[in-house]
């Protein structure tokens, strides 16, 4: 349904330059990593996890990030590319180094080992939506 509001959208349709394909891509994995996270969080919260407080914070923040992402790519009429750029790099290091923690204990949880591939996947997803989004930045 998102794609095809999308493809319906004046607001979109006025971003010249815009791949839609990436955007769409970064919008679902956004969505992904932002469920993977908080079943990460909540499966080591209801299993008793201890030790595991650092890992629980950084999933609900990445979780914060990924959804806050999301909201802004769909949202294209009040793009202001610089700070789109910001929050897509800022999205990107919270979900490595989200994935990071979470391979930390991979051995021991496979949700964590999933929601490290998520996190992955995600911020590949704004490494490749940056790259598109750079001929749409004002020349200073």
């Amino acid at each position: 349904m998102t794609a095809q509001m999308m493809d319906s959208s004046m607001a979109m349709k006025s971003m010249s330059g815009l791949d839609m394909a990436a955007m769409q891509d970064m919008i679902e994995c956004c969505s992904a990593c932002e469920q993977a996270c908080t079943v990460c969080a909540d499966d080591m919260m209801a299993m008793g996890m201890t030790g595991m407080s650092k890992c629980m914070s950084m999933c609900l923040d990445c979780a914060d990030m990924t959804h806050t992402m999301m909201r802004m790519m769909l949202r294209p009429s009040g793009y202001d590319m610089q700070v789109m750029m910001a929050q897509m790099d800022a999205c990107m290091k919270m979900c490595m180094a989200c994935a990071a923690e979470c391979m930390m204990h991979a051995e021991m949880s496979e949700e964590c080992k999933m929601c490290a591939e998520a996190c992955r996947q995600c911020a590949a997803a704004c490494e490749r939506m940056m790259s598109a989004m750079k001929s749409m930045m004002p020349m200073a």
